[in-house]
């Protein structure tokens, strides 16, 4: 085996051997390609530039306008239902609105029998009208009543005074009758004893018997006037009793009137005991005619209808019968994050993008609810008890339309929508 050829052989140099196919570059047109490349260089950097210096903008416009607005669609539209029920009870006899028909305010809905109503109102303006009459008596009869107790009452005084001098009078008489009685009956002692001595002396003849019938005449005569004396007496005696009856009649009749300012007191309170019944009578007379209005069935506001009454119905009083639904008066219940109501103001302008009709509506913000929604839940949540585990909680605030976005009143209650809050 032969051993290999180690020997050095000499490099040989291509490029020396090889033909030259290019011509030497010039100086000038070496430094124009340099400065070319470096041109491209520096283009390339400021367009790395430009381009970085336009996303930098575009990203502080975008972040600006993401953080321009809080947006959610946790978000419907609510109202204000009205119920309308009955407040007296009764039978249906008309329905004047059929399912989701739209009403204006004061529209009469429903009209329950009026018959008995009517009735009712008929005899409470009887009731008033003889309540009045009555009243009307009594307040004529206490003047009258007052001067004729003033009158008997001074009329009974001077009865009273007149009886008095009048028995006093009678008394007096009576004492004079009395001491005339006594002077006749001495004038007579005296004129029968000289009739004694005068019968004894014509017995014996010492006195002519004409003097003895002149003594017996006079006898007579004061017998005769003591009998007058007597009955004079009686008369006198007969007087005073009348006096004293008078007397006794006359402060009986004085008590009487004495008492009549009571009898006034008592026909005046029956006066003003009539006078209340007149403003019970007007009270009742009121409230049957509020019940005869209470057949009619108004319409609260304006809106469309829900009802659940027909015709032949027998509705109690509290019964709901209607349900009227104000379109008009829609707003936006938004329930937010917490964590998206650190700028959220009274006042904000709103847009709500509702999926029905594919509008947008414009709004602002009312007012931002005094706490979070679990918060009026039947069963709240109690974060003492238990392992706590933090949950964002969302915050109802409320949204309303500017006025004309719902003239056509597409919005209904209970719609989902979609509410953006642009924050200022």
């Amino acid at each position: 085996m032969a051993a290999p050829d180690t020997t050095p052989r000499p490099v040989v140099d291509k490029t020396e051997e090889a033909p030259s196919t290019q011509a030497p570059q010039t100086a000038r047109e070496r430094f124009q390609e340099l400065a070319s490349r470096r041109r491209t260089k520096g283009g390339r950097l400021w367009l790395l530039l430009g381009a970085a210096l336009v996303l930098l903008v575009v990203g502080f416009f975008l972040w600006r306008y993401l953080a321009s607005y809080e947006s959610t669609d946790d978000a419907q539209v609510d109202v204000h239902l009205y119920p309308v029920s009955a407040r007296i009870s009764g039978y249906v006899i008309a329905v004047n609105v059929g399912d989701n028909q739209y009403v204006e305010k004061g529209t009469v809905l429903v009209e329950i029998d009026p018959k008995d109503y009517q009735v009712a109102v008929d005899k409470a303006r009887g009731d008033l009208a003889s309540a009045e009459a009555t009243a009307r008596s009594l307040n004529i009869t206490v003047p009258i009543t007052s001067v004729t107790t003033l009158s008997q009452l001074n009329y009974s005084g001077s009865d009273v005074e007149n009886a008095v001098a009048g028995l006093a009078a009678a008394e007096k008489q009576l004492a004079a009758a009395q001491a005339q009685v006594q002077q006749a009956e001495a004038n007579d002692v005296q004129a029968q004893d000289d009739l004694k001595r005068y019968k004894q002396l014509v017995d014996k003849q010492d006195v002519s018997a004409q003097t003895y019938d002149h003594a017996l005449a006079a006898a007579k005569a004061n017998t005769a006037t003591v009998a007058a004396a007597r009955a004079n007496e009686a008369a006198a005696g007969q007087a005073v009793q009348q006096a004293r009856s008078r007397v006794a009649e006359a402060e009986a009749n004085l008590r009487a009137a004495q008492t009549r300012p009571q009898q006034i007191a008592t026909t005046r309170a029956r006066a003003e005991s009539a006078i209340a019944d007149v403003e019970q009578k007007h009270a009742a007379l009121a409230q049957a005619e509020l019940n005869l209005a209470y057949t009619k069935i108004i319409a609260p506001v304006c809106g469309e209808v829900n009802k659940t009454v027909v015709v032949g119905l027998n509705v109690q009083p509290g019964q709901q019968m209607l349900t009227v639904v104000p379109l008009q008066d829609v707003w936006i219940t938004a329930n937010f994050k917490e964590t998206q109501m650190k700028r959220m103001r009274p006042g904000q302008p709103v847009k709500i993008s509702v999926d029905s009709n594919g509008r947008t509506y414009k709004g602002h913000v009312d007012s931002i609810g005094g706490a979070t929604g679990p918060v009026f839940s039947v069963l709240p949540p109690e974060n003492a008890t238990g392992n706590y585990v933090k949950i964002v909680q969302r915050i109802p605030v409320k949204i309303v339309l500017d006025p004309g976005e719902n003239r056509d009143l597409q919005l209904r209650p209970g719609m989902s929508v979609e509410a953006k809050v642009y924050l200022r």
